[in-house]
């Protein structure tokens, strides 16, 4: 076994006459009170509960309600108490008030996860919550969450209320699906969305009152896979009047829905022009298959004006996805210092537990960040793809599985999504082809150097 170097050995650990060794540890493991002005903030529905250091006040502990004049009156103390920093739980939305006032007033705000500050066990309440806030401040042991610049939260609202209405869009089209499978109508069966073209044409038909399912079958698309024969077998079944009625106000609502849905794109669009731009032209025209567009405006060109770099040459990455990642993320990722620390913010880094030696687990934390979900969905959508993403996907899934993969090419996205935000630099997709043969390189070196370890000689075989 090879020998450990005396540098090493002497950095890590040293002998000791009893025959232990001494760790050197990183900390000391001492507290200090860093913030003397840190204040403590229970949120709750109907009543907010204040701590500040004892010596700010002879009552360090207030409780005040949620109207308007009542956050103000917080702000008013907090500022009477020499207070510059106030930490909060991030609960629900009613933190959101109480925040806006505050940072408009000036304190350093921080919102922190409720798992990482959890009191101590059998002592609970609104009065030692914000208590062991306030101390926790106080001694720099709370990090805050990340929370985008003022004008990426109006736009990450607005694409928040655009994924609220598809939600709902998507849930009447459950309901057009269920009437027409309580007739035994079949469409769904032989298309391949029954909001298309072909779809919504013979549904509107059918609530007019036609009845001939050969007119029905013709009514199909030109682009239509389906045969109007085998449309027309489809649409055979019982037109009962209260399943009619039920799949009329599900195709009411999916419309209203999709008017909806479109304004919001068009608040979008228009706010996205007002921010401010990092180039004034348009995007180089990109080669190959265009992406389906998802959106009623050009995304590519205003997140291109935006972010100065081309996120579209990258596979898996839509119009839908780029604005979500935007809007959770923002035009700039300087507030990382890494690509690591960026993909650890998004929980798609290993969460490596070790215990004895031993690693008792590497899988990913759970987490409900939206920017994650976006590049978990941009990772699945390049599963098949003849891309270097695709190949290391499919070489991923071969040894880990399906999930895992997932989660690998995620990582991978989130990496390269920061690399390309923080450079400048221009994506080169070089193909599954080219992946596969750089791979393929680095298991011959690989063999190579454990052969030459063990006296032997890596010989190819001739052609």
């Amino acid at each position: 076994m090879k020998k450990r170097s005396p540098s090493h050995s002497s950095k890590r650990l040293r002998p000791t006459p009893k025959g232990g060794r001494v760790i050197v540890a990183n900390a000391s493991g001492d507290l200090h009170q860093v913030n003397e002005h840190a204040s403590g903030i229970d949120i709750g529905a109907e009543r907010h509960y204040v701590a500040v250091p004892s010596s700010a006040d002879p009552h360090p502990v207030r409780e005040f309600s949620v109207f308007t004049k009542d956050l103000y009156a917080i702000a008013d103390w907090l500022q009477a108490c020499g207070v510059t920093t106030v930490a909060m739980e991030s609960t629900g939305v009613y933190w959101v008030p109480l925040y806006e006032v505050l940072d408009e007033r000036g304190f350093t705000v921080k919102l922190v996860d409720a798992r990482k500050v959890k009191n101590v066990s059998g002592r609970k309440s609104d009065v030692l919550d914000c208590q062991w806030l306030q101390q926790l401040e106080s001694y720099g042991l709370l990090t805050a969450a990340y929370r985008p610049t003022d004008e990426i939260v109006v736009l990450r609202s607005l694409m928040r209320q655009r994924e609220m209405l598809v939600k709902c869009a998507a849930s009447h089209i459950q309901h057009m699906q269920k009437a027409l499978q309580q007739m035994n109508l079949r469409l769904d069966n032989v298309v391949t969305d029954i909001t298309g073209l072909t779809g919504m044409r013979i549904l509107k038909a059918i609530l007019a009152g036609e009845r001939d399912v050969n007119k029905l079958g013709a009514m199909r698309h030109p682009s239509c896979h389906a045969s109007a024969d085998l449309i027309a077998q489809s649409l055979v079944g019982n037109y009962r009047q209260e399943h009619l009625f039920a799949l009329k106000q599900a195709v009411e609502l999916f419309e209203f829905y999709q008017a909806k849905i479109l304004e919001c794109e068009a608040e979008i669009e228009k706010y996205l022009r007002r921010l401010t731009h990092k180039r004034d032209d348009e995007p180089p025209r990109l080669e190959g298959s265009q992406k389906r567009q998802t959106m009623s405006f050009n995304v590519r060109a205003e997140a291109w004006k935006l972010l100065g770099v081309d996120l579209f040459r990258i596979k898996g990455l839509n119009a839908e996805t780029v604005l979500r990642l935007m809007s959770e993320v923002g035009v700039e990722v300087s507030r990382f210092a890494s690509e690591k620390q960026f993909a650890s913010w998004l929980s798609l880094s290993p969460n490596r537990r070790v215990s004895g030696g031993k690693v008792l687990s590497s899988r990913t934390k759970a987490s409900k960040n939206r920017a994650a979900a976006a590049f978990r969905q941009a990772a699945a959508s390049v599963a098949r793809s003849d891309s270097e993403l695709g190949a290391y996907f499919r070489r991923m899934q071969a040894r880990k599985g399906p999930a895992a993969a997932i989660t690998a090419t995620a990582h991978k996205l989130a990496r390269i999504y920061y690399h390309l935000i923080n450079t400048g630099h221009v994506y080169e997709e070089g193909g599954a082809r080219a992946y596969e043969l750089r791979q393929r390189e680095l298991t011959v070196a690989n063999l190579r150097k454990r052969a030459k370890g063990l006296g032997y000689e890596l010989v190819p075989l001739a052609a």
